[in-house]
């Protein structure tokens, strides 16, 4: 699970650490003249370290959906920024004249920039509008999830995003009081579960806005989405890494890398049908942070790095 555990500040004007930062750039194998695309620029720590690797002819494409990212961006001509969610990654490089690419790499975190800014409501800390969204252009904020969904969606959806131990228990709650009670902030929506909280109340709240936030955002289909599209992206020999902090991420990466497909299929001895493979999976076992970065970023804890290869 992403760690709940808000982030603390750190590089390139405070947005956040880059978590896995080298051991994403050395799986990339970064070619000096190779078109490379980071799907989630956020506060640029890793767009910055591609930018070092690549000569004068090489490429990079940034995307991000949140508007204050773009103020990260550095003033180097390799370097094109999309403002867009990465779920639509093939439309906007064919848009740019970019068919094929060396490389792509997604951070699927949410940057500590993200988290401290209150007017976001993404954090537990600060009061801010029940807002949640990294597009502000999309429809759907936490407030109108929250009392629009049914109890069995709200359920379902703190089981699956939040891994909430009480999740039927917390629907429910929000269902039968959710029209008795104000349910416009961050801190009012802590107000109304407080009755409800099991274990440790930071904790639990975390788990639950994170629930919230992959539901507004659509973090997971969007994830989809986008390792769909790079089987075809990719050239021969280009590399695709990308960096989980949820179970549930970690899955639909693990089986897309191996399957091509979101289903683990299971096994029949007596089948003759060979499916052709596009990606090749260069560690079975995930690349996790070594002791050093532990003890830096506590949050890099949950991190894991999966790396695949086109054929």
């Amino acid at each position: 699970m992403e760690e709940a555990v808000e982030r603390t500040q750190g590089q390139d004007s405070s947005y956040h650490i880059s978590v896995l930062l080298q051991e994403s750039i050395d799986a990339l194998q970064i070619k000096s003249d190779g078109i490379y695309v980071d799907c989630t620029f956020g506060g640029g720590g890793h767009s910055k370290a591609i930018l070092e690797k690549l000569g004068k002819e090489g490429k990079l494409f940034a995307f991000d959906q949140d508007d204050d990212a773009k103020a990260n961006v550095p003033a180097d001509n390799r370097i094109t920024f999309l403002p867009y969610n990465f779920r639509h990654l093939q439309r906007f490089l064919k848009l740019n004249g970019i068919t094929k690419v060396d490389g792509i790499l997604a951070d699927l975190g949410v940057s500590s920039y993200q988290f401290d800014t209150a007017e976001k409501g993404f954090s537990t800390r600060f009061e801010g509008p029940l807002d949640m969204r990294m597009d502000n252009g999309s429809a759907l904020t936490a407030e109108q999830l929250l009392l629009s969904y049914s109890e069995q969606q709200l359920h379902k959806m703190f089981e699956q995003f939040g891994e909430v131990t009480n999740s039927k228990t917390l629907a429910k709650h929000i269902v039968a009081n959710r029209n008795k009670m104000p349910l416009t902030t961050t801190f009012q929506l802590k107000e109304m579960l407080a009755p409800v909280v099991k274990g440790n109340p930071n904790k639990y709240f975390s788990q639950v806005f994170q629930a919230i936030r992959m539901e507004v955002n659509d973090e997971m289909g969007a994830l989809k989405d986008m390792l769909m599209q790079t089987p075809d992206l990719l050239k021969e020999g280009g590399r695709l890494a990308v960096i989980t902090f949820h179970s549930i991420e970690d899955r639909i990466v693990k089986v897309f890398m191996r399957e091509e497909t979101f289903e683990e299929e299971v096994y029949n001895p007596f089948s003759r049908d060979v499916k052709e493979r596009k990606l090749t999976i260069i560690a079975k076992k995930a690349i996790e942070a070594n002791e050093e970065e532990l003890k830096k970023n506590r949050r890099s804890r949950s991190a894991k790095l999966r790396v695949a290869e086109r054929k």
